[in-house]
């Protein structure tokens, strides 16, 4: 308030917009280039109504994400400004169809009643939105540390890693890689490469047009287009990209409806000669509730498996972080013990990590092995507990009377066969290794053969009570 007594000669909406000039660029400061050019930088000033200062907001959908992650911040940025007591922000979907018209005379500061547009129309109806806002409109932001720069190359992930090089840097779409499919299990670096891949081509290649999401985002941005009869402007949004790349592709299980639009949007950028690039958990034959269609399609390019850490991947992955963090020093000890212990996944080693620094940092105490083992116990203790593949063999050889070796055979008498179906079951239910390993695991096993195991158990266990007793009795067992 005192600021507008302080500037009486200037009109509110002056004073306003200047005031919503900085709140802009103090958003930019607070949340980075990357955040602000595809969530906040689109915001534009409109005026303030009816107790509310309203801001202009190109889609309902990037009202909605801003409202869920950034609001607090800016209601926060305008009351330093000092300008906007008493009024709280309101996002509008909304241009004006006339221009406003004030009359600072009659200007009365406490209500903020200058600025009023003469009229609200959605923006659906009155703004056509340019092609390259697409990935702020439709799209998951970037996160600006998944780059190449800071990915670790290791035997498990050097494939996937060379393809995803290979499309990030081809002004064209690579033969034999389009689409290209990336899968493994969790937290081994599926994402960070999707992300590098995007961040590499919108730094070297701006004219490209990327959209990356999840199959999750994709299919509530395809339910929404249907309730807001938007189906038209949702299918030429996504199939007017250079680049399309889906995440976690599994989660349109189910969802056909969703499978039958990705099945187009997919057939049509592959016509107009464009990039895919989709990641899933399992390769695309493994890939349940999908049609077959769409498995087809998925398997037409390059299918790169990323497989589990290796101890000297663990051990590189951990040196490169500690390189990021400038000024601090961990016992080499500490950095194998880790890559020893945290095996499950890259995201529970780097959590491992942060932990330990976290904790020597806010107490002031030095980085030993000790501190480490105190601060991870219920880490270590969990990660002692989880099951190997060569616990589930030993436990199911030993209840079915038959030799570990037996499990690595070729052997197809039925007092064999069955029990290594059984531990493949086994192997899939209580370990994150994907189809294909497991197979290696049970001597070079096709991964058809380990589906074809876990099928024929769980039809056994449907059918057949007392083998039903065997699954859970040795289930129990792996677990205690």
């Amino acid at each position: 308030m005192a600021l507008l007594q302080h500037h009486q000669n200037e009109t509110i909406d002056d004073l306003l917009a200047a005031a919503w000039q900085n709140v802009s660029s103090k958003l930019n400061t607070r949340f980075g280039d990357a955040v602000f050019r595809s969530w906040l930088k689109p915001l534009s000033f409109i005026g303030s109504k009816s107790g509310y200062i309203q801001i202009n907001v190109p889609t309902r959908f990037m009202r909605e994400w801003i409202n869920k992650n950034y609001i607090n911040d800016i209601h926060a940025l305008w009351a330093e400004e000092g300008v906007a007591e008493g009024y709280a922000i309101e996002l509008v979907v909304a241009v004006a169809s006339a221009p406003a018209s004030t009359d600072s005379a009659s200007a009365t500061p406490q209500k903020f009643s200058v600025l009023t547009p003469q009229s609200w129309q959605p923006v659906a109806q009155a703004v056509e939105v340019a092609p390259l806002d697409i990935d702020v409109q439709m799209g998951a932001p970037l996160d600006p540390r998944y780059t190449f720069d800071n990915f670790v190359v290791g035997k498990p992930n050097e494939l996937a890693h060379a393809a995803a090089r290979r499309v990030a840097e081809s002004a064209n779409v690579v033969q034999g890689c389009n689409p290209l499919f990336l899968y493994g299990g969790v937290g081994l670096g599926k994402t960070h490469l999707m992300h590098a891949i995007a961040w590499h081509i919108r730094k070297n290649s701006p004219e490209r047009r990327v959209l990356y999401l999840s199959a999750e985002k994709f299919m509530y941005q395809f339910i929404r287009a249907l309730r807001f009869k938007e189906a038209l402007a949702f299918k030429e949004h996504f199939r007017s990209v250079d680049v399309l790349m889906i995440d976690d592709v599994q989660f349109i299980s189910g969802k056909d409806s969703t499978q039958e639009e990705f099945f187009h949007t997919f057939n049509a950028l592959v016509d107009q000669n464009k990039q895919l690039v989709i990641s899933g958990d399992r390769s695309p034959s493994d890939l349940e509730g999908i049609e077959e269609r769409v498995r087809s399609r998925l398997g037409w390019g390059l299918v790169a498996d990323i497989h589990s850490t290796s101890y000297e991947l663990r051990l590189g992955i951990l040196q490169s972080k500690i390189e990021q963090m400038q000024g601090l020093s961990i016992p080499q000890k500490v950095m194998e013990f880790l890559a020893h212990k945290i095996t499950s996944n890259v995201r529970e080693l780097e959590g491992s990590l942060n932990r330990v620094v976290a904790h020597a940092t806010l107490v002031g105490r030095p980085i030993t092995l000790e501190s480490t083992q105190e601060v991870l116990h219920d880490l270590l203790r969990a990660n002692d507990r989880r099951i190997s593949i060569e616990d589930i063999q030993k436990q199911v050889a030993s209840h079915y009377n038959i030799k570990v070796s037996d499990m690595h055979s070729a052997r197809r008498a039925r007092q064999v066969a069955r029990p290594r179906q059984v531990a493949m079951y086994l192997s899939k239910k209580f370990t994150s290794k994907s189809l294909p390993e497991i197979g290696r695991r049970f001597g070079g096993k096709d991964h058809t053969t380990v589906m074809h195991a876990v099928k024929r158990v769980e039809e056994l266990s449907a059918s057949d009570h007392e083998f039903m007793q065997d699954i859970e009795m040795l289930s129990r067992l792996l677990q205690s």
